[in-house]
């Protein structure tokens, strides 16, 4: 029994024509693409479920086959996704007999002309940037080989584009039909010519740089104008610049995919940047200006008086410029406590913490009173 519902799962009806289902299964192919989502456990499922649903409902006979379980869901046994359709594999080939009969069941390939042309296949690059590239935008040149249909024979595989004749076999159609006999009657199915592959021509000269292929291996250089905010992940399609369609179809299109390396300084949440501003006691407690690296230039800022470590400032408009907007820049001030201080840094260290009164700090007062109240003690006691 069907399990799943794989024109659901490809978005389209019962009645969707061939051309639906693959327009349906690229859309959600490139959509779900493991490449696009790297460690997506929910994408790579997604992904491996519309391949499964295309295999069946691509091919005339598994899909007459899954149409009949979906009609007579009580019948059991075709059960097994795009590994089987075969639960009657076991009757002493009686399997094959109902293969036959199915085989004249609505294939959307049963129709006329020859086969349509199929779409070139995708070509995927990975493309490295800076952080600051990335953040600010820049131009990158990629440089790769692919398909790209011949010009000599306009993508034909035939001499001077017109060395090709009409399939004799299938007449142009690009498909044969047959008729066989079972004990159930007379069957027809509709196939692919093994003549002509399907195109409905035969070649009767080659072309001499394709050698009938079609297409030829060409380095292809494209400017890519990566536009400011790129996150790791995100990508770029350029239409058309994958490979050539073996069938005389459209080419695929390029995807590059961008990974951002990481930066020194600064880190990044969509258009906010974040920074770590390590600052000494003194301009902590008495408050100054200090400068902050910007995506451009540094900038000052003043800390304010009595500063606490951990403290975060948000200063507007100092994150990303992108398309959607501008970003802000978080600060976070840590305050930096020397490791070593000389005889004479700790006694004036000393002389400072003798003078200031406890009740200036609100957290140590409140840890103190704190402290009474579980135990009956003073911390601080002997300061």
């Amino acid at each position: 029994m069907a399990d799943k519902n794989y024109y659901e799962i490809l978005g389209v009806d019962r009645k969707a024509t061939d051309a639906d289902i693959k327009s349906a299964y690229r859309k959600l192919v490139k959509q779900y693409h493991p490449d696009l989502h790297p460690g997506d456990a929910n994408a790579a499922a997604k992904f491996k479920e519309v391949n499964e649903a295309h295999e069946v409902l691509s091919d005339p006979q598994k899909r007459a086959k899954y149409d009949y379980e979906l009609d007579h869901p009580n019948m059991g046994g075709f059960g097994g996704g795009t590994g089987g359709f075969g639960g009657f594999s076991g009757f002493g080939g009686f399997g094959d007999i109902f293969n036959d009969i199915f085989s004249g069941f609505g294939g959307g390939s049963a129709s006329s002309g020859a086969a349509s042309a199929e779409q070139g296949e995708d070509v995927t690059r990975e493309v490295v940037l800076s952080f600051l590239d990335a953040a600010k935008g820049c131009t990158k040149e990629i440089r790769y080989t692919r398909n790209v249909p011949c010009e000599t024979c306009k993508g034909t595989g035939a001499k001077n584009g017109t060395a090709y004749k009409t399939c004799d076999k299938c007449k142009g159609t690009g498909q044969v039909r047959y008729t066989q006999d079972t004990i159930f009657g007379r069957t027809i199915r509709m196939a692919t010519c093994d003549a002509c592959g399907g195109t409905g021509k035969k070649i009767t000269e080659m072309c001499p740089d394709c050698k009938g292929k079609g297409y030829v291996r060409k380095e292809t250089v494209v400017t890519l104008n990566i536009p400011a905010g790129a996150d790791t992940n995100s990508y770029i399609r350029k239409k058309g610049y994958g490979q050539a369609s073996a069938k005389g179809g459209l080419p695929g299109d390029l995807i590059v995919i961008f990974r951002v390396e990481p930066h020194k300084i600064f880190k990044r949440k969509d258009k906010d940047l974040y920074v770590e501003l390590p600052v000494s006691f003194k301009t902590a407690a008495t408050g100054g200006k200090v400068r902050v690296p910007g995506l451009d230039e540094p900038f000052e800022y003043l800390i304010p008086e009595g500063t606490q470590s951990g403290t975060v400032f948000c200063v507007r408009g100092k994150g990303l410029k992108t398309r959607t907007g501008t970003g802000n820049m978080y600060i976070t001030v840590t305050v930096e406590i020397p490791s070593k201080l000389t005889r004479e840094q700790k006694a004036a260290v000393e002389s400072f913490d003798a003078a200031t009164d406890i009740r200036q700090t609100a957290k140590m007062r409140a840890f103190r009173d704190n402290m009474q109240a579980m135990y009956g003690v003073d911390p601080y006691a002997g300061k």
